[in-house]
């Protein structure tokens, strides 16, 4: 961005800072309780710089980063983290010109960072069965230019997805284990899955489910942890909070195999997973106690 137009989204960072994001029109104005900043002191002039309020309190102007963004957008459900987003768009090989499908669109905090990525020669196909959810997660795209990138659809993903051979696929739904058989059709060969799951047991379930399928293989869970210091260079230190967890990822890839391999991984699989029923049933304590 080399010079402010009209528009364009600006990130306006106080001393204290306090972070606005606004969208430029000229006459425009943001009244702050440090004063108020005239839109027009940012037309045509160049970003990163330092602005000053109509009594002398300075904000420095810089153009929003997908972060900023995903934190600022209007929500009525809990989002996914920065931090967690930011992974997913690694493990999952989201580039420019892919296409790509999420289930659980939310509020839209990955929604706009998956179109992001994708670019306008993307394509984002978002699957989400609550109607207001989904319009407030439109209107979040719409706001910031991305709604070229994006295909919403109202529809509950037990009736299959309608693309085939994308690139990649992620659910944030409550049971993704029920919906593999659709994942599987949706997904090219080699292609990437993920979820994010709140709970351990919901991991399990989903990793079990995956190990008898015989179309995943490099199945993954992890963590993410950010521990925020407080930058200040003769006492730096860790804050005294952090962000801990917020979901386990699980990642898998899909997997072609002959049919005489195939039936011979899921006998090994099946056989696997009944061991393990197994055993975990003689060590529970009689009575269920």
């Amino acid at each position: 961005m080399d010079e402010a137009r009209e528009g364009d989204l600006v990130l306006l960072i106080g001393q204290d800072r306090k972070q606005f994001i606004v969208r430029l029109e000229a006459g425009g104005q943001l009244q702050t309780h440090r004063g108020v900043v005239r839109f027009d002191d940012l037309l045509g002039q160049p970003l990163g710089r330092e602005i000053h309020t109509h009594i002398g309190y300075p904000f420095v102007a810089l153009e929003p980063s997908t972060f900023d963004l995903v934190k600022q957008i209007k929500r009525t459900t809990q989002i996914m983290y920065p931090k967690d987003i930011g992974y997913v768009l690694l493990k999952l090989n989201v580039m420019p010109g892919g296409r790509v499908i999420e289930a659980g669109t939310g509020s839209g905090g990955l929604t706009l960072a998956l179109a992001r990525a994708l670019g306008p020669e993307g394509r984002l196909y978002s699957y989400e069965v609550r109607p207001d959810i989904l319009r407030l997660a439109r209107k979040n795209v719409e706001a910031l230019g991305l709604a070229g990138s994006v295909e919403f659809k109202l529809r509950d993903i037990d009736e299959g997805f309608d693309e085939r051979g994308v690139n990649a696929l992620f659910l944030d739904v409550r049971r993704p284990w029920i919906y593999l058989s659709q994942v599987t059709r949706a997904l090219k060969d080699g292609g990437f899955f993920g979820a994010i799951l709140p709970t351990t047991n919901q991991v399990t379930e989903l990793v079990r489910s995956l190990e008898v399928q015989e179309t995943f293989g490099h199945i993954e869970v992890e963590e993410i942890l950010v521990r925020p210091y407080k930058a200040v260079p003769g006492r730096l230190r860790p804050m005294d909070r952090m962000v801990a967890h917020t979901g386990y990822l699980v990642f898998a890839r899909k997997v072609s195999r002959e049919v005489g391999q195939a039936d011979y991984w899921v006998d090994r699989k099946r056989r696997k997973f009944e061991e393990q029923q197994q055993a975990e049933e003689e060590q529970s304590p009689p009575g269920g106690a």
